[in-house]
């Protein structure tokens, strides 16, 4: 390796070291040869002198920073206590209406074709109404979850407009 290579590796595993960590061979290689070159050393002295002090520097923070984010949390908390039992009656009655609907297919799917057949509605357009038996409880249920999600987002733009 050419010498420019080997201290610009050295110094990226300096870097690396205060962030990433290193193996166990870089961190081999990285000791070795910074006890042959000083440039490198030195580099690690003032890597190391320089994030110290950044360490003891204060930051000022804003005056009601703590109160106004455990107000927050806390009203974050009670949306949340809010929206669970609603949640959870649409989650029972999702599973009640899935269970019921596997028990009952075999006995809808034969009222359609009779149905049908009675009628003398083609077949394609009586399975057609068999799928769309199925698929306009899981739409309404799409539509109230959509409805709640869009609720929740204007909750939230209104909240941050008023920061």
């Amino acid at each position: 390796m050419s010498e420019n290579v080997v201290h610009e590796r050295a110094q990226q595993l300096i870097s690396q070291e205060r962030i990433e960590g290193l193996s166990a061979s870089e961190h081999t290689w990285l000791a070795a040869h910074l006890q042959e070159c000083d440039s490198c050393a030195d580099f690690a002295r003032k890597t190391s002198t320089a994030l110290r002090s950044l360490q003891t520097i204060p930051i000022a923070l804003p005056a009601g920073l703590a109160e106004r984010t455990q107000f927050r949390v806390g009203m974050r908390a009670q949306q949340l206590r809010q929206h669970e039992p609603r949640r959870r009656v649409l989650w029972i009655a999702a599973g009640i209406s899935w269970a019921t609907g596997v028990a009952s297919a075999p006995f809808v799917w034969r009222l359609f074709a009779w149905l049908g057949e009675h009628a003398g509605v083609p077949k394609l357009v009586w399975e057609m109404g068999f799928g769309l038996w199925w698929a306009v409880p899981a739409l309404i249920a799409a539509v109230v979850l959509l409805s709640e999600h869009e609720k929740q987002s204007g909750e939230r733009y209104w909240l941050q407009r008023s920061q």
